[in-house]
This record gives C-alpha cells, sequence and structure tokens, in this order.
C-alpha cells in the first residue's frame, strides 16, 4: 500500500491507543494529535489517563489538556483546533497521528460534519440556566414532545446531546436531524490514511479498566475530583461527565463510600467501552479492527 500520510488510533479505552501512537510518533517523527473529548481538558489529567510530561517530553503532543473545564467544548471546536494541528504537522513534515476514544470526533475528521446553524448565546445560556434545576429525565420528555425524532436517538440519561438538541430546535424551529444529512468536507481522506480500531479482548479490556481506577485512586485521582468540584461548574458541561468524576464527587459529598463510587466508576467505564465498539462498528466503516498486540507491526509495515 501507499504509505498513510496520517495515523488514526481508535479503540476503547484503557486498549493501549496511547502508547502505541507515542512508540509511531518516536520512530517516525510524528505528532500525537488528541482525539478524546475529555483530555482536552486541563482540569482533569489523572482521571483521563492524559499523557504526561515524560510522554510529552519524548515525542510532540497536541491538543491534550489545552481546554478550561467551564467551556462546553465540542466536536466543531475540535475540528477547528485538529485542522490548525494537522496544517503545523504538514509544515514542518511531521507524521499527525490521531488518537483517542471519541469516534465522533474519528466520525467528523475522516467523513466531515454536520452543518448545523449556530445557537446564538442567548438561546444556549437561557436552556442551560432553566436546565439546572431540571431533572434530565424531564429535558428528555420535553424534547420528545418538541423534536420527537431526535429524542428517541438519544438516551434519556444524556444531558449534553439532550441539550444540544433542544438548543437547535429552539434556535431555528428544525429538528437536528434535519441537518445531519448535510455535512461539510472533511479535512482527511480515509483512503489516505492508516486508520486503526483497537479490539482488545473484552475480559482483559474490563480487568484493565478495573485496575487503571485503582491506579488513577493511587495517582490522586480523587484530590482531582476535589478540585473540580471545588469549582462549582454546571453539571451539564461535558467536562462533569468524565468517568469516574461524577461518583467521585458523590463520594465527596457524602454520598457514596469510596468504595462504591470506584465500584460504579468502573461499570460506567466498561459499558462506554461497550459502546465505543458498537459506535465503532456502525460509524466508522473504513476502520481497519485489530488486536492491540498486532497493531505495532501493521502500522510498522505501512510506514517504512
Amino acid at each position: 500500500m501507499t504509505r498513510p500520510s496520517a495515523i488514526l488510533i481508535a479503540g476503547p479505552t484503557a486498549s493501549g491507543k496511547s502508547a502505541l501512537a507515542l512508540r509511531l510518533a518516536c520512530a517516525f517523527d510524528g505528532v500525537a494529535i488528541n482525539a478524546d473529548s475529555m483530555q482536552v481538558y486541563r482540569d482533569l489529567s489523572v482521571l483521563t489517563a492524559r499523557p504526561g510530561p515524560q510522554d510529552e517530553g519524548r515525542a510532540p503532543h497536541r491538543l491534550f489538556g489545552c481546554v478550561d473545564g467551564a467551556i462546553n467544548h465540542s466536536v466543531g471546536l475540535w475540528l477547528e483546533d485538529a485542522r490548525l494541528a494537522l496544517d503545523e504537522a504538514r509544515r514542518d513534515g511531521r507524521l499527525p497521528i490521531f488518537v483517542g476514544g471519541t469516534g465522533l470526533y474519528f466520525k467528523a475528521l475522516t467523513q466531515g460534519l454536520s452543518a448545523i446553524p449556530p445557537v446564538p448565546i442567548e438561546v444556549r445560556e437561557n436552556l442551560r440556566a432553566r436546565a439546572e434545576s431540571v431533572p434530565v429525565a424531564s429535558l428528555h420528555a420535553e424534547l420528545a414532545r418538541r423534536d420527537p425524532a431526535m429524542a428517541a436517538r438519544l438516551r434519556p440519561t444524556d444531558p449534553q446531546r439532550i441539550l444540544r438538541a433542544l438548543e437547535v430546535f429552539e434556535a431555528t424551529g428544525k429538528s437536528l436531524a434535519s441537518f445531519q444529512t448535510e455535512r461539510t468536507p472533511p479535512l482527511l481522506d480515509a483512503k489516505d490514511a492508516l486508520a486503526l480500531f483497537l479490539t482488545p479482548d473484552r475480559r482483559i479490556l474490563a480487568e484493565r479498566i478495573d485496575s487503571r481506577f485503582d491506579a488513577m485512586l493511587s495517582a490522586g485521582a480523587l484530590e482531582e475530583a476535589e478540585a473540580l468540584r471545588a469549582r462549582g461548574l454546571d453539571a451539564a458541561l461535558p467536562i462533569m461527565r468524565a468517568h469516574g468524576a461524577p461518583h467521585l464527587i458523590a463520594h465527596l459529598n457524602g454520598e457514596l463510600s469510596l468504595a462504591e463510587a470506584a465500584a460504579l466508576a468502573k461499570l460506567d467505564t466498561r459499558r462506554y467501552a461497550k459502546r465505543q465498539f458498537t459506535f465503532a462498528r456502525h460509524q466508522l466503516p473504513t476502520f481497519h479492527w485489530i488486536a492491540p498486540e498486532d497493531a505495532e507491526a501493521l502500522a510498522l509495515a505501512a510506514l517504512r
């Protein structure tokens, strides 16, 4: 095959994506570009397993820890930053290596983004202010009344996406679903990239998720959650849904024991990993599914 112009490394959480990206970046003068919606936040380094200073010293890293937790970050904002990072990599003659667990980011990167009109800030602020005192189930019920097509697509426990659908309907009078068939041109042609989705054994992955969360607790995850809680941010912000954060904050509020919080965080993360597999299966058709232990050899063969 022709030498790929970029490497895309997707996969479930705790599958070894970051380590693989670092090895390839070191071997081929590459730059690791974050494609994970939680690793963009500077507030959470431990809980999101963000590459540390030692890794960043071995190879360039972009879009990691660059966004404040108070920002309602989105795939559209990430795509703008990704365009700049990709241009920089090409200008510097470095191999761009996109790595992360957010399938929607990879979909936008390789398939383009839905052409949704901007929502006026007053509409967004009014809805989010009202949402602070309304249970998420009530928000979903409101969406079902106003935009049943989108309500049917969204989980009733996903406040961020429910609010987004309400914002678009409020601003345009049209369903978010009506905009999703129109897409902007992709930044990368998937045919020119080596796109990998790491597929570890499910049992081993579950064990790694559990042991990694224990290691996070030892590395300061609870203190990180305390600092996040102290900021008093809107519970609907994306950062407040980082895996483990809601449960550890509930523990700090006296609502859960630490053991209960850890068990729930591990369960939530394992369920998320299952959804990552499902998303990739249906939404990332050009990605090559491969066991983590075989991925490096395939990438090395393609790059040499």
